[in-house]
């Protein structure tokens, strides 16, 4: 009877994770900040539980508890933003991290930035001739 008890209990927290514990409670859902960003926000879960019977073999009387515990705690979110996909961390970081975190967004940038100055060769061999005038004018003038 007291094995039954405890089926029941433990049955019972089952159930009590299950509607507790979907995709949703790791990946919340999106947010959705203009028409070209949407954020999707990623948690910890753990979840812990525990159950006992006892049978008192006197009164032939079983009883028994049971509970459970879970932490929820925010990790990091997912930045959509015009199609590209970004990882960015919430939670509390080493230095190292947070500098291997900063290293797309500067390769970003670099890139944004090279793409919008459009150096050509002939721009590149125009400075070098002006370099080379100046230096040249530089030397006369000894």
């Amino acid at each position: 009877m007291a094995e039954n008890n405890f089926e029941n209990i433990m049955s019972s927290l089952m159930k009590g994770m299950n509607t507790m514990l979907t995709s949703k409670t790791v990946v919340g859902e999106p947010i959705h900040v203009d028409e070209h960003v949407t954020l999707l926000p990623l948690v910890d879960v753990s979840f812990g539980a525990g159950a006992g019977a006892y049978l008192n073999g006197t009164d032939k009387k079983n009883s028994g508890a049971g509970g459970m515990s879970g932490k929820m705690q925010p990790s990091s979110v997912i930045v959509i933003k015009d199609g590209n996909v970004r990882l960015v961390n919430i939670r509390n970081q080493d230095t190292m991290t947070k500098i291997l975190d900063m290293v797309p967004d500067l390769v970003d940038k670099f890139t944004e930035l090279l793409n919008r100055t459009k150096i050509t060769e002939e721009d590149v061999n125009k400075e070098l001739d002006k370099a080379e005038e100046k230096e040249k004018a530089e030397n006369n003038k000894e």
